[in-house]
């Protein structure tokens, strides 16, 4: 029986040492290698088109896949050329009209500070000739001690931001390369890839072969339900806001609800990215009346964003909603935005392998006496 306890012990051991290793020797591996796990990926994505011009129109497979490259970055040169023609068109129209807005802005903060401020510091300034020598040097060291503070806050922003724009330019090298490496590698992997398949194929033993084919079946299904609820998610709040935009009759609407559709997967700002400071400007334009607008819009689309996503990611990737409200919740509270890419993933993975039985097998791998 204490034998039986120490094979088994021993056996959880080298299991737990398993779970711990690999994913760091993935995570070290793949920040060495990300370019060929972006192009196997891209690979997996292009594969049944490059498929079904092999197989239907009878094309080679390395002209069927250059084919097929040349088209996706044809149609994402196409939507970028659009998306900044619209954002271009959309920037002489506001180079237009802010002018306007921006003089009724310094208007309105003329007579705030003349009829608000100035009396606020009169006041301010009887209180404090009134207090004694000592009362009034505290007040002055913590005023200093503020704007010291402030002042070395916005001093190391500054420079951060500066420090960051030279980083930002040399990586433009590096992203050029890694996009060269990465389509070459797609290429030559797509056009491999059933070969690819069949050799990984006789690496593993039958058992193996069948739970994985069940994992690798089940997470397609999912990273492309992922993929198919975000689009969907993007395109309600772009629908969701458009509609409102030409309820509200505001100009360029179409180029709005597009930039906040996509800005919508930005972390934690989201669509409050454009809405709060274009509600914030209408209010010191003394347009009142639009920011009540956009703030009931802005609220609808946060109501119906919280509403669906658990709907959307529970239905296009096969989890309970509950669980994936959970997983949501649990991802944020661990890793921030990208926690609720995570969150769920990680559900479907574990939810994959309880399918496939591996945790059962592992399970019975540790009680038995034996080596299964």
């Amino acid at each position: 029986m204490n034998q039986h306890y120490l094979y088994s012990s021993l056996r959880f051991l080298l299991v737990l040492s398993i779970v711990v290793i690999i994913p760091l020797l993935i995570f070290y591996l793949s920040s060495l290698t990300y370019p060929f796990i972006i192009a196997f990926l891209l690979a997996f994505l292009i594969n049944p088109i490059v498929d079904f011009f092999e197989a239907k129109v009878k094309m080679p497979r390395g002209l069927a896949v250059i084919i097929v490259l040349l088209l996706i970055i044809a149609v994402v040169a196409g939507l970028l050329t659009l998306l900044i023609a619209e954002i271009i068109s959309g920037s002489n129209y506001l180079a237009r009209v802010v002018p306007g807005h921006f003089e009724k802005l310094v208007g309105y903060f003329e007579d705030y500070f003349t009829n608000q401020i100035i009396p606020f510091y009169n006041q301010i300034l009887l209180f404090f000739n009134n207090l004694d020598a000592g009362q009034q040097d505290t007040i002055i060291n913590n005023i200093q001690n503020v704007g010291s503070t402030i002042a070395t806050k916005v001093s190391a922003g500054i420079e951060a931001f500066l420090r960051a724009i030279p980083n930002i330019l040399g990586a433009l090298p590096n992203i050029a390369t890694v996009l060269i490496f990465s389509l070459l590698a797609t290429f030559f992997i797509s056009k491999d890839w059933h070969r690819i398949s069949n050799y990984s194929k006789k690496l593993f033993p039958q058992k193996i072969q069948t739970s994985g084919r069940t994992v690798f079946t089940d997470l397609k299904k999912a990273l492309f339900g992922f993929i198919k609820a975000q689009f969907t998610l993007i395109s309600i709040t772009a629908v969701i806001v458009l509609i409102g935009l030409l309820v509200f009759k505001v100009k360029y609407a179409i180029t709005i609800a597009l930039i906040i559709g996509i800005v919508d997967v930005l972390p934690y700002l989201g669509t409050g990215a454009v809405f709060v400071p274009w509600i914030l400007f209408s209010i010191f334009s003394n347009d009142i009346s639009l920011a009540i607008k956009l703030g009931i819009l802005y609220v609808i689309v946060l109501i119906v964003r919280q509403i669906m996503e658990p709907r959307v990611l529970s239905s296009s990737i096969g989890l309970d909603p509950l669980a994936t409200l959970i997983a949501l919740f649990v991802g944020f509270k661990l890793f921030g935005f990208l926690g609720l890419i995570i969150g769920p993933v990680t559900l479907v993975i574990f939810n994959t392998l309880n399918h496939a039985n591996v945790f059962k097998d592992i399970w019975a791998y540790i009680i038995e006496k034996k080596e299964a």
